[in-house]
């Protein structure tokens, strides 16, 4: 059956197939369900590094980063595996302050895996592809979050229509001014 909403879950469900990769990203977050699924990835080979990214929010009551890094390292990742992206305040600033630190350390990424929420997929990808050289490919690896919310079940309960209206609001505050400069 066909929703009129079809095309809002097509647009911010956003799932690629993985594989290998120069760096698997994770935008800051406080749920587990990120670092679990890295650490997957990682222990499969996927990337030989991980990059959590977040600054300090006070409903982690430290960094995100540090937070996404000790559940990482519970989850089997190396701590030398873990680069560090302490700063962030929401998810533009994940990317272009992971894109820093990937270049000081001398790595130019050409494939990289995001592991973002699946209701913040498209969001993630945007402000990745925003900030990372345009040769970067991005492959998509979302993950379940805390409150359930999927593809297939997001327009079913209150908290899953507010979020992810939610992003399509801030799709829209975001990325309006950049349009501009990706027509080439």
């Amino acid at each position: 059956m066909s929703n009129p909403f079809d095309c809002i879950t097509e647009f911010i469900f956003v799932e690629t197939k993985v594989a290998l990769a120069d760096i698997i990203l994770v935008p800051g977050a406080n749920h587990p369900e990120l670092m679990e699924m890295a650490a997957d990835l990682y222990k499969q080979g996927l990337a030989p590094y991980v990059l959590p990214s977040g600054g300090h929010k006070p409903h982690v009551g430290t960094t995100e980063w540090e937070y996404l890094r000790n559940i990482g390292i519970e989850n089997g990742i190396p701590e030398d595996a873990i680069l560090k992206e302490d700063k962030a305040q929401h998810t533009l600033e994940n990317a272009r302050f992971s894109l820093e630190v990937l270049l000081s350390k001398g790595i130019t990424p050409k494939k990289a895996i995001i592991v973002c929420k699946a209701g913040h997929a498209r969001r993630a990808l945007l402000c990745y592809q925003a900030a990372f050289p345009q040769d970067c490919e991005f492959l998509v690896s979302p993950c379940v979050d805390r409150f359930g919310i999927t593809k297939e079940n997001w327009y079913l309960s209150e908290v899953g229509i507010n979020r992810i209206m939610n992003e399509v609001k801030k799709i829209g505050t975001y990325f309006g001014d950049f349009i501009p400069s990706w027509i080439k």
